[in-house]
């Protein structure tokens, strides 16, 4: 039998973009103050499950991807790897401060 890596693969392609977009806030936001403001819109995502999507090891629903576009100020497409704009309305947004360039 073929020995089999034990690394699970990526479940997710958003998840490397959930953490930037998480770290260009300044100062950045914590996995779990990014929980509490998915929460207060309505997105059930606790700090676990986002540690989880941004390693690529749990996938994102669509609902949730549509959350975090909107928490963190991008554009889902840019989430998900079809733009490569990061910012809604393509330019440069402050989202619920200041971001660093």
């Amino acid at each position: 039998m073929a020995a089999t890596s034990k690394k699970r693969l990526a479940r997710n392609i958003v998840g490397s973009r959930v953490k930037q977009a998480r770290q260009a806030f300044d100062p950045p936001l914590t996995q779990d103050q990014l929980s509490g403001r998915l929460a207060s819109d309505g997105v059930q995502l606790d700090r676990v499950a986002l540690a989880k999507v941004e390693a690529g090891t749990r996938c994102a629903f669509d609902f949730e991807v549509k959350g975090l576009a909107a928490v963190l100020r991008v554009d889902a497409n840019w989430l998900l790897g079809i733009s490569a704009n990061p910012s809604p309305d393509g330019h440069k947004a402050a989202p619920r401060g200041k971001v660093r360039p």
